[in-house]
C-alpha cells in the first residue's frame, strides 16, 4: 500500500468515526435526541437558558438560535417560507398571530396539551400554549423618588412630570407592546378596544411619549434599568427577571384598573427541516418538567396547578386582574394597529 493510499485511507476512517460520533447518529437507547433544532425567538433570555438550552443539553441536541423581536421573525420566516430555515418559533405566538400568518407553520398538538386547563389547549391545532405572559409597569424607584411619585396605574402614565421618561414599544411590531395596548384599552375604556373614551387616553398617553417609541422590548425594561427613563411599559418576565438577578432600583407595578395575563405559544415551521426535534421540543414545554422550570423562572405556567416558586412573584390574589376577549382582539389586531399607527401619525404633526 502506498503512502498516498494509506493517508487517503486514514482520513476515510478519521472521517467515518467523526460522523459515527456526530449528534444524527446518537443511540436512542442513551436517552439523546442528536440533530438540530433551528429556533427563532423573541423571548428573554431565562426561557432561553432555562428551557431551550436545557433541553436541548439534556437530549443532546445541538440548538441554533437567532434572537429578535416577534414583528422580526414573522418577517423572516415570510421572506424563507420557499426555503425554510427554522424549525420552531419560540414564544411571540398567539391566536392573533397565528390569524394573519396562518400560512408560516404547520400543524401539531403536543403530548399532554388536553390535560391543561381547556381555556389554554391548542383548539387551532397550530400551536402550542406553555406559559401566561403578564402586563405590568416597571418603575425605577431611584427616578420615581427624585420626582416624588408613586406610580401604580396607567392613569399615572399621564403626569406632565414623566413626558419623554416612558418607554413603550411599538404594537405594530411587538407582541409585548400590543398586549399593553389592548390591556390600556380594556381598562380605560369601556371594554370594546374601540370607543372613544380607551382612545382618547391612548391619545393623551402616545403625547406622553413625546415621540418616543422603543425598537425592541428589550430596549424598554433595560433602559428602564439604567435609568433612561423612570417607567417602561413591558411585561412580566424580563421585569422580574432583572429584580431576581440583583437590581434593587426597580420595582413592578400591576396597573390597579387591571392587568392582564396571556397565553404565550410557541409553534412549528412550516416546512421544519428538523421536524421530529421540533415536535419533542414542544412536548417537552407542557410536560410536567417543563412547566415547573417555568415556575421556577419568572413566569407563569399554563398548568396552574403548579405553583411559582420565584419568591419576587406576588400571586393572582394580590393583583387586580382583567381578562381579554382573546377571540375578538385577535381578529382586529391588524385593525387595532392600523389605529395606533394613524394615532401616532396624527400626533407627531
Amino acid at each position: 500500500m502506498n503512502k498516498l493510499f494509506k493517508l487517503l485511507f486514514a482520513v476515510v476512517l478519521l472521517a467515518s468515526a467523526l460522523v459515527a460520533c456526530g449528534p444524527a447518529d446518537t443511540d436512542p437507547d442513551d436517552g439523546l435526541y442528536g440533530g438540530r433544532l433551528v429556533v427563532y425567538s423573541p423571548n428573554s433570555d431565562g426561557e432561553i437558558e432555562g428551557l431551550l438550552y436545557y433541553w436541548g443539553d439534556k437530549y443532546g441536541v445541538e440548538i441554533e438560535l437567532q434572537s429578535m423581536g416577534t414583528g422580526e421573525v414573522l418577517s423572516k420566516l415570510e421572506a424563507e417560507k420557499a426555503n425554510p430555515q427554522a424549525d420552531v418559533q419560540f414564544g411571540g405566538m398567539n391566536l392573533g398571530v397565528w390569524l394573519n400568518n396562518q400560512d408560516l407553520y404547520q400543524a401539531y398538538t403536543a403530548e399532554g396539551d388536553d390535560l391543561l386547563p381547556e381555556g389554554y389547549q391548542n383548539k387551532t391545532g397550530y400551536f402550542t400554549n406553555y406559559l401566561l405572559s403578564g402586563s405590568n409597569l416597571l418603575v425605577n424607584t431611584e427616578l420615581e423618588a427624585e420626582l416624588g411619585l408613586n406610580i401604580t396605574s396607567y392613569a399615572d402614565l399621564l403626569n406632565p412630570v414623566l413626558k419623554g421618561r416612558i418607554a413603550m414599544g411599538d404594537p405594530t411590531s411587538s407582541s409585548s407592546a400590543f398586549a399593553q395596548l389592548t390591556n390600556m384599552l380594556l381598562v380605560m375604556g369601556d371594554g370594546t378596544y374601540f370607543d372613544d373614551q380607551g382612545w382618547d387616553f391612548i391619545e393623551e398617553f402616545i403625547l406622553n411619549l413625546d415621540n418616543k417609541i422603543l425598537g425592541s422590548s428589550s430596549a424598554i425594561y433595560n433602559n428602564t434599568y439604567q435609568g433612561e427613563f423612570v417607567v417602561g411599559v413591558t411585561y412580566e418576565d424580563p421585569s422580574v427577571a432583572l429584580i431576581t438577578d440583583g437590581a434593587t432600583n426597580l420595582r413592578v407595578v400591576y396597573p390597579e384598573e387591571g392587568a392582564v395575563w396571556l397565553p404565550s405559544a410557541s409553534a412549528i415551521v412550516a416546512g421544519a427541516p428538523n421536524l421530529e426535534n421540533a415536535q419533542r421540543f414542544l412536548d417537552f414545554l407542557i410536560s410536567q418538567e417543563g412547566q415547573e422550570i417555568v415556575a421556577s423562572l419568572t413566569n407563569r405556567p399554563v398548568n396552574i396547578d403548579i405553583p411559582n416558586t420565584n419568591p419576587h412573584m406576588i400571586p393572582f390574589s394580590q393583583i387586580e386582574l382583567a381578562f381579554e376577549d382573546i377571540e375578538f382582539v385577535a381578529e382586529n389586531r391588524p385593525a387595532l394597529q392600523e389605529r395606533w399607527r394613524d394615532t401616532v401619525a396624527r400626533l407627531a404633526n
